[in-house]
């Protein structure tokens, strides 16, 4: 009897091994899962299997013979979300995990706003790094997650023209353009402006049209922290449509706004504007961050043309009576839009500064200090030796909400890309909260947007934007980079206050194929290529 339990077993054991050697095989099977593709369309339940580093099969229930199964019943998956907006480079390179992005689903950052990881130094020097190099550098270094950029227009500027307030010459604008060119052909994304702060802002129209018409020549495209976000909003949204206009390029507006209650109005103009812009044929497009404050130094409110000459030249500008009197006057023009209450001090360079100030607002600090915000902005300055890093509350809560809904509209964080939280900083918490609220507050508990519209215009759409290859959907062949989480507890923890809290609710992320996420835990694993753009030519 026991004889033939053990030949039935045998038996049994041979049918199964038959059967599944039968099997396609794969490295990762999931199965059971909510399954959005990134398109739009509602989801389907079903399987996903990964094999190397792309989507071997995804679609109804399937059985394979795979390394690994996860059973991600009650769960959704969905492909890599795209950060448009990332600060990431410096803090990715001191702990390649980039947690805080990693956590809320992110599997790419994207950098260069303005200022671009490459080219720095001298050219043909010792000290010079191209663009690829850069990038290539970061990669190398290890990383959880993928990496693209722009070449930033500041950067460009500063190789050719350093801190004048001047326009380029034509012989000049030969040299840009040559470095534009290089930069394409080693992966830049396109052209990426920041025309509010200095040196970026001595740039004109002519300069940028310029320099996009050679990005335009390889595909690129055009993204722009407008010249002005709050009472001249519009005059630098034309600018931005001539330029995708003149260049023939695609254009994105970074982090899309209307600042300052004053201009909470100009919202709606904004929007008509740019949809006019599209059915004309133009294809402008936009990102936000979800919070209804910015962050950045106290440059938000000090005029560019006392920051000629770079920061030396700036410190030493404010200290001389003259331009200081002029500049006081400026800066309380300012203040009357954005009131000194509403300015909190996050980023001090000087620990001294830092004790006394951190997380203390502008308005608090002038009464600490007996002087009057203009004063208080100045002096403090000149005291840190630094812009100082601060958080500006000067956006509508109803323009957050009115700005998810709009089709044409992707996501970004404006922000590093942190790890090790038990460190005593101050961040902007979109570092840490901004894409998952669009699955959590915004989708799920406001339904504002359904899930698979959140999903659409965090993966799908932007990468589509960037004409990235085989990436930014559930598809046989693409990259797997897969996503899976509880739509039931996907929440954003950040606070003004706390900002260095991780988001709950992912549990897996997979970038090219390799887990980097697990059960809500980093792997250990830094699978994170850099992504080239259209222009790419590999001269290797």
């Amino acid at each position: 009897m026991r004889k033939l339990n053990l030949n039935l077993i045998l038996l049994i054991c041979i049918i199964v091994s038959s059967c599944s050697s039968d099997l396609q095989k794969a490295d990762i099977v999931i199965q059971n899962g909510l399954l959005y593709d990134g398109t739009g369309e509602k989801p389907l339940l079903g399987t996903i299997a990964i094999k190397d580093d792309s989507i071997l099969y995804v679609g109804k229930h399937k059985q394979f013979n795979a390394k690994k199964t996860i059973d991600a019943s009650g769960k959704s998956i969905a492909p890599g979300f795209i950060n448009m907006l990332s600060w990431g480079y410096n803090s990715l390179m001191k702990d390649g995990r980039g947690l805080s992005d990693l956590m809320q689903g992110v599997t790419l950052e994207v950098f260069g706003e303005g200022t671009s990881p490459g080219p720095i130094g001298k050219r043909n020097s010792d000290n010079y790094l191209s663009f690829g190099q850069a990038m290539d550098s970061l990669q190398t270094n290890g990383i959880s997650t993928n990496i693209a950029s722009f070449l930033g227009a500041t950067t460009v500027r500063k190789q050719v023209i350093g801190y004048e307030n001047r326009r380029a010459s034509e012989k000049e604008y030969a040299i840009m353009q040559k470095i534009v060119s290089e930069a394409m052909e080693e992966g830049a994304m396109g052209i990426g402006s920041s025309l509010i702060y200095a040196p970026g802002d001595y740039a004109d129209t002519e300069e940028l049209i310029h320099l996009n018409k050679v990005a335009s020549s390889y595909g690129g495209m055009y993204i722009s922290h407008m010249r002005n976000e709050d009472n001249k909003v519009l005059e630098a949204l034309e600018e931005l449509i001539t330029i995708a206009k003149e260049a023939a390029i695609p254009a994105e507006i970074y982090h899309l706004k209307a600042s300052r209650k004053p201009n909470w109005y100009l919202l709606d103009s904004i929007i008509k504007r740019v949809e006019k812009a599209r059915d004309n044929g133009l294809q402008i497009t936009a990102d936000m961050y979800t919070y209804n404050a910015s962050s950045t130094g106290l440059t938000g409110v000090i005029p560019t043309w006392v920051q000629e000459g770079g920061h030396k030249a700036w410190i030493n500008r404010m200290k001389q009576p003259v331009p200081r009197k002029r500049l006081l006057n400026d800066i309380r023009n300012e203040l009357a839009q954005q009131p000194p209450s509403g300015i909190l001090m996050v980023g001090f360079k000087n620990d001294a500064m830092a004790k006394l100030y951190l997380g203390k607002t502008v308005a608090e600090a002038a009464i600490m200090r007996n002087q009057s915000p203009e004063e208080t902005i100045i002096d403090m300055i000149i005291e840190d030796d630094s812009r100082i890093q601060c958080i500006y509350f000067s956006m509508s809560e109803e323009n957050i909400r009115k700005k998810i809904k709009i089709p044409w509209l992707s996501f970004c964080s404006d922000a590093g890309s942190y790890s090790d939280i038990s460190k005593d900083f101050k961040t902007h918490p979109r570092a840490f909260g901004s894409f998952i609220r669009v699955l959590g507050k915004f989708s799920r508990d406001e339904g504002l947007i359904t899930m698979q519209e959140a999903i659409r215009k965090l993966s799908g759409f932007p990468a589509t934007n960037l004409h990235l290859k085989d990436r930014g959907f559930l598809r046989q062949g693409y990259f797997a980079d897969i996503v899976i989480f509880d739509e039931k507890t996907v929440k954003d923890n950040a606070t003004f206050d706390t900002p260095l809290k991780f988001a709950d609710g992912m549990e897996y992320v997979f970038v090219n194929g390799i887990p980097v996420i697990e059960k809500g835990n980093h792997t250990g694993n830094f699978p994170g290529k850099f992504i080239k753009g259209p222009g790419y030519k590999n001269k290797k």
